[in-house]
């Protein structure tokens, strides 16, 4: 039964319980190693809130860089197609018809039969998973450039999507181990950027590589240079991603044990992979919270899809060049970029999640509105800012706020897939509302577009209504949760007490 059995377990310990015992086992010479005696190690029930900062500083330098970089390199490789139909692939692969959405769908396709790969963060070691489908997706990537005919682009494209499924959808389940919950968003949105940033260095990329006369096609040396880096990575990635976060390279013995009092501070265990509990997955299918989330990430992700791939072609028939449309798609999202990171960190602030999404997508809606109603090419270009400040940052949003509201790691796990397999059927219908027979101004695609965002922000507030209802109904259970600072260590009998915060339980409420 090996990973798909469920562990029985004792009744949770506290803090102290898990990790008394590695203090005593810490051998002297790695306490030599790192310049302390065994006196002088502090236990983890008595962290000081400059320890804990270190430890943290220490995961957003070791994870959150590296995964960033890796989702970057994902978002490049699937987007990095509109940049190339305006290149010259329209013209040698005879793009004409559907077939163009077509690519597009085949992607999304793969990437939705294959959502359920985000459990395998938790199954198998992250580090051997994460090469795996690294390396599959940068194959993938760069084969696209000795393609000659539409049919053997369409295989590329779905091997695109299956191998990128099993990494953009897990990784904030995975960052989900090493964070806290009032500090995960921040995390998960600065992975997330990533997604806008990329879009931003295709743009720079192409406009370098389009604007040159090379010895092969501008849009084959475009696969090229964006997918073999992507190759090279899954090395990277089997090296340094942390098997687990105990088990991080870049932690010194006292800073493993800190990690691991902060896990059962979590979930009331230390050890977090290799298992998944099918009576919690049964259980989040019945729960209204993760199919609202994945119709809010389904009307979010139509508009989300469908403006890296086609802004280029947009901008081109708003009457500039090609090659000024490669450079001119830079500017939008790296605004998104900035608010996207500004936003999930005023919602973990204020653990306000709801209204940021509904701040967000409004935002995104007026500028779809701008893009659908108006003419002048300067306000359209105004129009895109919006759209793009607004659609980037709610999704990064509405993810944390998926993993923050289930109470089990296999929940969290199984919200995450629901909400991916729902809502990457966004792309499908957000890459098929822009037909070329609809240009220039695509209007049927902008109020479409337009219509989601807006919806998105409806189900978002009525989603906060629901879950204000819940909070209630479990301080009338268990009686008002006493207020923790919940930033860095708590005092050392707090410290003790303070087991399973993340899972059902008199200490759990839903973040707002």
């Amino acid at each position: 039964m090996g990973f798909w059995k469920r562990a029985e377990k004792p009744a949770p310990p506290t803090t102290l319980d898990h990790v008394a015992w590695d203090q005593r086992e810490l051998p002297d010479k790695e306490l030599e190693k790192e310049g302390q005696s065994k006196g002088e190690v502090q236990r983890p029930h008595h962290v000081s809130s400059e320890l804990e900062r270190r430890v943290v500083r220490k995961l957003d330098l070791g994870v959150v860089p590296l995964v960033s970089a890796l989702y970057l390199l994902a978002f490049l490789d699937r987007s990095n197609i509109g940049n190339a139909r305006i290149a010259g692939m329209r013209e040698d692969l005879d793009l004409h018809g559907n077939r163009y959405q077509w690519l597009l769908n085949i992607f999304y396709i793969a990437y939705i039969i294959f959502e359920v790969f985000a459990l395998m963060w938790k199954i198998l070691p992250p580090n051997i998973w994460a090469a795996f489908v690294v390396f599959g997706w940068g194959v993938a990537a760069t084969l696209q450039a000795a393609t000659q005919v539409w049919e053997t682009e369409m295989v590329c494209r779905f091997f695109l999507g299956l191998f990128e499924a099993g990494f953009g959808p897990g990784i904030p389940y995975l960052l989900s181990f090493f964070y806290l919950r009032h500090e995960l968003g921040l995390r998960i949105g600065i992975f997330l950027s990533a997604a806008p940033l990329a879009t931003t260095f295709a743009g720079a990329l192409a406009y370098g590589i389009t604007s040159g006369h090379s010895a092969i096609a501008n849009w084959r040396l475009l696969f090229l240079v964006e997918g073999l880096p992507t190759i090279i990575m899954a090395a990277v990635a089997y090296r340094f991603l942390p098997v687990s976060p105990e088990q991080a390279r870049f932690l010194n013995q006292e800073e493993a044990l800190v990690v691991k009092a902060r896990g059962v501070r979590q979930v009331g265990d230390v050890s977090r992979i290799g298992g998944i509990d099918w009576r919690d997955i049964g259980a989040t299918l019945i729960d209204a919270k993760a199919w609202i989330t994945a119709f809010m990430y389904f009307s979010t992700n139509v508009g989300f899809s469908s403006l890296p791939v086609f802004l280029p072609t947009i901008l081109e028939e708003m009457g500039y060049s090609s090659v000024n449309a490669q450079g001119l798609t830079a500017p939008p999202f790296f605004l998104s970029f900035l608010v996207t990171i500004i936003s999930v960190y005023i919602a973990d602030k204020t653990q306000q999640r709801g209204l940021t999404v509904i701040v967000m997508s409004t935002i995104g809606f007026i500028g779809y509105v701008l893009l659908a109603a108006c003419k002048t090419v300067g306000v359209r270009y105004f129009g895109v800012f919006l759209a793009a400040a607004g659609i980037f940052p709610t999704i990064a949003n509405i993810l944390p706020w998926v993993l923050n509201n289930q109470g089990s790691d296999t929940r969290r796990g199984a919200g995450i897939a629901i909400l991916n397999i729902i809502g990457q059927c966004g792309p499908l219908l957000g890459t098929n509302i822009f037909p070329s027979t609809e240009g220039p101004r695509y209007t049927k695609g902008m109020w479409v577009s337009a219509a989601f965002t807006l919806f998105t922000a409806f189900l978002a507030m009525g989603l906060r209504i629901l879950l204000v209802w819940e909070n209630k109904k479990l301080d009338q259970k268990h009686g008002p949760k006493s207020k923790i600072s919940g930033r860095g260590a708590t005092d050392p009998a707090s410290m003790e007490t303070a087991v399973c915060e993340e899972n059902y339980g008199p200490n759990f409420r839903f973040v707002l």
